[in-house]
Order: C-alpha cells, then sequence, then structure tokens
C-alpha cells in the first residue's frame, strides 16, 4: 500500500473504481478506504495494491478490466470491461442488489412462507439459471453505466431532447455492438425508445424526428429506457428535476417504488404490492407556488411482469390496493414502476405517437400494401417484438413510411403507444427497477448509486 497524497492518484480520479478495488481486497464497501470515511492524507492507493496483486480482473466475480476506464461517449462494448476468470471463458457481470424474503401474513389471514428458500434444492435452481442471471445482469450494468453517461455529460437544461436520447442511446449500442451486423439490435441492444416525458405527461413520450423541445430548468422529465440481452430485458427509470420544490414529489415515488420492492417475493399476491405502494405514495404532499397538493397514485399504470422479448408479459403489478390477485412467481422478472401526480391520479392518450411494438402473439397476417411488407421485415430484422420509435426507423433509412406503419397498426400486427398524460398544470414523477425472483432470494437487478 502507498500514500495517496495527490491529486493525480488513480484512485482520487476514478473513485468508483477504486471503491470497486476495496471491495476486491475485502474491504467492505462501507469501509473502502476511498469511501470518505478517512481523511485524504491518510488514505492508500488501492490501485498501486490491485496493480501488484493482479487480482483485478479474476477476484472480484464481474471485476473489469484495470486498463479501461469509462469514456464519453463510451468507445468500447462491456465485455471488454469484464475479461473471464483464471481458466474459464465465462464473463461474469456485477450481481444486483439482493434482498432476503421476508415472511409475511396478511390481514385476511394470508401467509406468505420463506422456510425452504435455502435449501440445497432451491440453490442448485439457482445454479441452473445462473447463464440466464448472468445475461441480464450484463443488460443491468450497462443500464447502470448509460444513465450515468446521461446524468454526467447530457440531462442539463438547454439541450434538445432529440440529442440527448439519440446520445443516450447510442451509448446503448455501443455497449451492446448492438450495430454490429444484421439482427445484432435483436441479439442485444436497445430494449425499448427512450422515454423522456415531461412535466404532466407521465409517459411514452420520446421526440419524434423533427421534435425541437428543449429541457428547461423547471422541467420534471421522466428518464425511462431499456437495455436487453437475448431479449431479457432491464427496464428502469427515473426523475430529473434539479428545482428544489419539487423534491417531496420524487421522494414519494421513489419511496413508494422500494416499498413495492420490499413488498415483492415469491408467492406474494399483486394486490398486496399495489397496497403498500399506496400507503407510502399518498402518504406525502408537495406545496407548488403557496398550494399544498396531496401526491396520488397514477392508478391506471402498472409495473408488469417481463418475459424474453416481452415487456409487458401478462401479470401486471397495480399501484393501488385492490385488485388482482395472482400471485408471483420463483423465477419471474418484473418492472416495479411508481408513478405519482399532483394531477388527478388518472392519465389518457394524448399528443403525437412515438412509441410501437410488434404485437407478441400475433398469427399471420396478409398485407395488400407493399410499403406496409417492406416495413414489416425491417421491423422483424431490426426489433423483432421489441418496442421502436420513429427516429429508429428514420436510422435505418426508411423512408415515406407512416402510411404503411398505420396500416400495420390498422391490421393488429404491430400497436401504437401513445403518450399518457394527466390534465394541465399537474406534474407527475416516476421511478422504476427491474427485479428477478430467484429461489434463494430477490434480486433487484437495475440498482445503482444513484437510485
Amino acid at each position: 500500500w502507498l500514500p495517496c497524497n495527490t491529486s493525480d492518484c488513480l484512485c482520487s480520479r476514478f473513485p468508483s473504481r477504486a471503491t470497486e478495488a476495496g471491495v476486491l481486497q475485502g474491504i467492505a464497501p462501507s469501509e473502502s478506504l476511498t469511501s470518505g470515511m478517512v481523511s485524504r492524507s491518510t488514505r492508500f492507493c488501492v490501485w498501486f495494491a490491485v496493480a501488484l496483486s493482479g487480482l483485478w480482473g479474476s477476484a472480484l466475480a464481474g471485476g473489469g478490466d484495470v486498463s479501461l476506464v469509462d469514456m464519453y461517449p463510451p468507445k468500447d462494448p462491456i465485455y471488454k470491461y469484464f475479461p473471464p476468470g483464471p481458466g474459464s471463458n465465462k464473463r461474469l457481470y456485477p450481481m444486483g442488489k439482493e434482498q432476503p424474503y421476508q415472511r409475511r401474513q396478511y390481514s385476511d389471514g394470508y401467509i406468505v412462507d420463506v422456510h425452504d428458500r435455502s435449501t440445497a434444492e432451491a440453490r442448485e435452481r439457482e445454479r441452473l439459471a445462473s447463464g440466464m442471471h448472468n445475461k441480464v445482469r450484463k443488460a443491468a450494468e450497462v443500464h447502470r453505466r448509460v444513465r450515468k453517461y446521461a446524468l454526467d455529460q447530457l440531462i442539463k437544461p438547454g439541450v434538445r431532447l432529440i440529442d440527448m436520447c439519440e446520445q443516450l442511446e447510442n451509448a446503448t449500442r455501443t455497449y451492446l455492438e448492438a450495430d454490429k451486423g444484421p439482427y445484432a439490435g435483436v441479439k442485444a441492444g436497445i430494449g425499448f425508445p427512450t422515454g423522456c416525458s415531461l412535466n404532466n405527461c407521465a409517459a411514452h413520450y420520446t421526440p419524434n424526428p423533427g421534435d425541437k423541445t428543449v429541457l428547461k430548468y423547471n422541467d420534471v422529465m421522466k428518464l425511462d429506457f431499456g437495455t436487453h440481452v437475448d431479449g431479457l430485458i432491464v427496464d428502469s427509470a427515473f426523475t430529473w428535476a434539479p428545482d428544489p420544490r419539487y423534491q417531496s414529489l420524487l421522494a414519494a415515488v421513489k419511496a413508494a417504488t422500494l416499498a413495492g420492492i420490499d413488498a415483492a417475493g415469491i408467492d406474494v399476491r399483486l394486490s398486496d404490492v399495489g397496497e403498500a405502494i399506496q400507503e407510502v405514495m399518498e402518504s406525502y404532499e408537495v406545496v407548488l407556488d403557496g398550494k399544498t397538493y396531496p401526491i396520488q397514485c397514477v392508478r391506471n399504470l402498472q409495473g408488469h411482469s417481463i418475459r424474453p422479448y416481452q415487456i409487458h408479459a401478462g401479470k401486471s403489478v397495480p399501484i393501488v390496493k385492490g385488485g388482482d390477485q395472482t400471485k408471483m412467481e420463483e423465477g419471474e422478472l418484473y418492472a416495479i414502476e411508481t408513478f405519482g401526480s399532483t394531477g388527478k391520479g388518472i392519465v389518457h392518450e394524448d399528443l403525437e405517437c412515438s412509441h410501437y411494438m410488434k404485437n407478441f402473439d400475433v398469427g399471420h397476417v396478409p398485407l395488400r400494401m407493399a410499403k406496409a411488407k417492406e416495413l414489416l421485415g425491417v421491423i422483424d430484422r431490426s426489433f423483432g417484438t421489441l418496442a421502436f420509435c420513429r427516429r429508429y426507423l428514420d436510422r435505418l433509412g426508411c423512408k415515406q413510411y407512416l402510411l404503411g406503419l398505420k396500416n400495420l397498426c390498422d391490421s393488429g400486427l404491430v400497436q401504437p403507444y401513445p403518450p399518457l398524460v394527466d390534465v394541465k398544470g399537474s406534474w407527475t414523477a416516476q421511478y422504476e427497477h427491474t427485479l428477478i425472483l430467484r429461489p434463494t432470494q430477490k434480486e433487484v437487478l437495475s440498482r445503482g448509486d444513484d437510485y
């Protein structure tokens, strides 16, 4: 160990990397020498120790290559940051936040027990699914890095939203090599278009070609984007609102999302998750321009189960009490997302549509329009059943496709998803994480240092 007394020391310039190195050396993250718990004059250069030990790439599961540092915009695919361990060609990606299952007894007498969650049989089921777990962790690691890039470099008052979205999406494409040959984006890449819904618009807005909307300091923007590997989608969102008057709104939604995550588990009823979310969300209020607004759940927006290449896989996670008694099951992926509003707490479709997605279960539908047939081929090759937007079709060189796209929607092959808005003058916020219900415990895949 060497004293760290210089501003040129790598552990000062790249503290997140140095913290990882602290973990690698057996130091808990909260005790890492670069965590700020000790004064600068007493820090030690963990980078030097790692360089001497040669452990960076092998001792930390999913540890990265010490020679690579994230560049903005990203230049290297994500796998280069995670070399294989000794004697293996397998790259391990960082685990999300693990949370143990809890025994629960509800007011109606229903009990969720956890007595068999640590057995050898459960651990074996988990081992058998480890390949899938590693793929979705890869997608989650890309999501964390892309949103850090967005927060550090892209999101600022005065930026055109279309430029912000395209740069963010290009970062995902780089990390997952989504432009590397035909069908590459279907193999790994963007899970769905970048949502940057503003103010009373809660969801499903991304700029269409020619949109000149500029982000303002007093906007409340929900940044919702997805990454995927082999169709395993990580769906995560946060709200950007630098004006401090909105902080109670953001705090309510973030706390409600965490309450939903805490409530989720194997054999838990979806309605019980919704009740936990609503209890937390609606305990908050926000004061705007001297008026107090109770924060309400947006009751017709919900979380959802996720299956490969199917972002909404059939189970909905309500954010209010009552409703579906369906149970969560082992092995399932869920997006736990909550929306809070100062308005009516009900959204409706409005504004120009930008999001589209080929219907997952649709069979053969005969098409007469040549443009529609041509466009369907582009969609199948480039997106499959992943969501897309008009900007993506422009990027692929599609011309004069709007009539063909309308024909695909009218035929039921493609579903449009227009923006969803609450009443004018209201403010909405969103937080969302993707979790997996592993046999032994749940793992919040998309959790990071930011949210």
